[in-house]
Order: structure tokens, then C-alpha cells, then sequence
């Protein structure tokens, strides 16, 4: 699960990532964290990286394998409306807090260009690469990140889970080939 940063994504969507960070790991200045790469201090051994790219060889996996698969809408009992919800590829951001807070969600989908954000998928993501070893972050969206989320959280989470359970099924083969 995860609550969606891009104004353009809905609940029900699915983010696969390109790309983790971990928005709330860096350097405190002028009352603002500014995001550094893990295992790097700025002033000691700084680096320009931030965030964990996937193997492109795997995201072309995924992709081919998700190639016309669609997932089935929301009910209309859970808010949906009927609304069939697409997969959609980019930054995912990892960071310690649940977000409920529109001006926050904006910021981080300006200033890092997360499309979600979620808690876990930065330590995920950090060890592997240490290890070298291939790794793919998955997220369905259960809420918008913003006022309503605790609310929106609660309503869409089973069948949102549900949806997210189907692509990693359909994932499975192309991800045991890593």
C-alpha cells in the first residue's frame, strides 16, 4: 500500500517503481531536511546519487509481462465508481511517516518527483544494492496522501490489496528469472 503524490493518480492505482528514495533521511538546514543518499554524509563523502534505480533488464520484464493486463475497477461499494485503475512506472519515496498532509505531498511530488509514498521500500531497496541483488518495489494506491487518507485508507485497503496481490501474481514468473 501507498498513498499517491501525483495529482494525475487515483486510489486503486498501481505504481511500480523505477526508482526508490528515501525522502526523510539527509541534512537538516534552515529548518528544512534536505534528502541525501544512505550510507553517504554529505560532508564527508558526499555523492550527487539519490535514491535507488531498478535494472532496467528487469522493468523491461515487467513491463512486457504486464503488456495489456488490466485490473479489474473498484467497487462502488468502496468509493470506486467504477474506475478501472492503470500501472503507472516512476519514483516511489520511503520515509518514516504516514502522510496526511496536502502541502507535504505536493512538496515531495515537486521537489523529488515521487508518484507514492510509502514506508518500507527504501530499506528494501538500499539492501539489496549493497548485496547486488535485484530487487522491485510494487505499490497500489489506498489513499491520496492528504486530509482524507486515515478515511480513505480504511475504505480502499482490502480491495486495493486485492488489485496489487493480482499484479504481483502475474509477476511471478518474469521475477523468479532475476
Amino acid at each position: 500500500m501507498a498513498g499517491g503524490l501525483d495529482p494525475e493518480l487515483c486510489i486503486g492505482d498501481i505504481v511500480i517503481a523505477d526508482r526508490v528514495v528515501q525522502h526523510d533521511f539527509g541534512l537538516l538546514t534552515d529548518e528544512r531536511l534536505r534528502p541525501y543518499q544512505p550510507g553517504h554524509i554529505p560532508f564527508i563523502e558526499p555523492t550527487e546519487r539519490l535514491g535507488y534505480p531498478v535494472d532496467p533488464a528487469v522493468i523491461d520484464r515487467v513491463k512486457h509481462r504486464l503488456d495489456g493486463f488490466t485490473l479489474a475497477p473498484l467497487s462502488t461499494a468502496a468509493g470506486g465508481g467504477g474506475r478501472q485503475p492503470r500501472i503507472y512506472y516512476g519514483t516511489i519515496l520511503t520515509g518514516d511517516q504516514y502522510l496526511h498532509c496536502e502541502r507535504t505531498r505536493n512538496r515531495l511530488h515537486h521537489e523529488l518527483g515521487g508518484m507514492a509514498v510509502e514506508m518500507e521500500g527504501g530499506a528494501v531497496a538500499q539492501i539489496c544494492a549493497s548485496f547486488d541483488i535485484p530487487w522491485l518495489v510494487i505499490r497500489a494506491l489506498s489513499d491520496l496522501a492528504g486530509a482524507d487518507s486515515g478515511v480513505d485508507f480504511n475504505r480502499f485497503v482490502g480491495e486495493v490489496a486485492a488489485s496489487s496481490a493480482r499484479v504481483l501474481l502475474r509477476l511471478l514468473p518474469v521475477l523468479t528469472a532475476c
